[in-house]
């Protein structure tokens, strides 16, 4: 099936905008538009709805079924159950308070496993548990190819670590890890697995159900929709883990992991996420229930990344004055395309920007992984990153620019 690219395109109101015309968005690892149907729901609840919600009159009562929706339909698009789907102001925030939950939950002598792949906000807070006397063990990526070996992790592995934390695909290297395989060898021995989605949902929301994991968290804000870090916990960690939130809040498993009240604005508009992959799904005639459409709709987008993002892993491959971080096959990894270049990625940005091409440049929170590969983290890397709303036209004139600059 192909993505029908100028239906995917008017769902975004960026695409009409005259003050974006004529440039190309290559840094959406950083945040996507945001879809219409998103910005829809949100004019429509500071319009109409903003009060408290859940309140026995009708502008109440709707705003609170309009959060209920977003955390419903959501999480049956993400194989989960609703309640098992937390809301909150960032995926950093929401790593925090977990590792705080852990460090209630941990006892000294216990260990944990995190990486140097991951963006800082999967492995800064769980570092600092070596405070309280957690053995903290890292499990390293190949200095050359920045990726991560499941062999690896079974040599970190005994019966003292209760956490693996790992990311989908790292920021910078770009590879797709493979979740359900690295799950299941933590698992098996005996440990809870966190998964950091930041950089893997945009490309296809993910059956979190069926990859396994515990904890599974990601950004809205990149995923086409509000500023919110979502975040779901598997209920049989989630209800043994110290509350965080209110003690009245601690029957609630979607409460037990906000300490403050949360965004309502912000939570009811993320149901246009929903309609946004709902409207796909219909549009390409995707069917099924809502795991279903979700999956459908993942691989259309996988499908139209991959096919766009070959032609661009080739050309940058060929070239003597750039390093590519992480796979040059398309199939093993997001359309984020990190480059080690003789100048700084800050620079190089700059002047792609005189050639219509919104790009990024420096270390995106991933100092650890770019170190391991032996880069200098102060003078960063070049980062093209697309999603599956950028045209094939759009590549063409990123690979012309590309060779103006570089």
């Amino acid at each position: 099936m192909t993505l029908d690219i100028d239906f995917v395109r008017a769902q975004f109101p960026a695409f009409e905008q005259e003050s974006l015309k004529g440039q190309a968005f290559f840094e959406n690892a950083g945040g996507s538009y945001t879809c219409r149907p998103v910005i829809d729901r949100l004019t429509r609840f500071y319009t109409e709805r903003k009060m408290q919600p859940y309140g026995p009159y009708e502008a109440s009562r709707l705003g609170g079924a309009e959060m209920d929706e977003a955390r419903q339909r959501l999480a049956a698009m993400m194989g989960v159950e609703t309640d098992e789907l937390s809301f909150g102001p960032s995926t950093t925030q929401n790593t925090y308070v977990l590792a705080n939950a852990f460090r209630q939950f941990m006892k000294q002598g216990e260990a944990i496993i995190v990486t140097n792949q991951d963006h800082e906000a999967n492995t800064g807070p769980w570092r600092r548990l070596a405070e309280e006397g957690i053995e903290v063990r890292e499990w390293k990526i190949d200095p050359q190819t920045g990726h991560l070996d499941p062999a690896d992790l079974e040599n970190l592995l005994d019966e003292r670590v209760r956490l693996v934390c790992f990311p989908h695909c790292s920021n910078v290297v770009g590879e797709i890890n493979p979740v359900t395989e690295i799950t299941a060898i933590a698992h098996a021995a005996g440990a809870f697995v966190c998964v950091d989605g930041v950089s893997y949902a945009p490309h296809g929301l993910p059956n979190v159900g069926e990859l396994g994991p515990d904890i599974y968290l990601f950004s809205a804000y990149k995923t086409y929709g509000p500023h919110q870090g979502l975040m779901v916990i598997r209920r049989a960690l989630g209800e043994a883990l110290p509350n965080q939130a209110h003690y009245f809040n601690a029957g609630s498993l979607y409460k037990r992991f906000t300490p403050a009240g949360p965004d309502h604005a912000q939570v009811a508009a993320s149901a246009g996420m929903a309609d946004y992959f709902d409207a796909l799904a219909a549009h390409h005639g995707i069917g099924g229930d809502a795991a279903a459409r979700g999956q459908g709709v993942h691989d259309l987008m996988r499908g139209h990344e991959t096919a766009l993002l070959q032609p661009l892993l080739d050309h940058v491959s060929a070239k003597n004055s750039a390093r590519l971080l992480g796979p040059a096959q398309a199939e093993g990894r997001a359309p984020t395309v990190a480059l080690a270049l003789e100048r700084p990625g800050e620079e190089v940005a700059a002047e792609l920007a005189g050639e219509g091409i919104m790009a990024g440049g420096g270390d995106f929170y991933a100092v650890r992984a770019l170190e391991a590969m032996g880069l200098d983290a102060e003078r960063g890397v070049l980062r093209l990153s697309f999603v599956h709303y950028t045209d094939p036209s759009e590549v063409e004139k990123l690979i012309e620019a590309l060779d103006k600059v570089i």
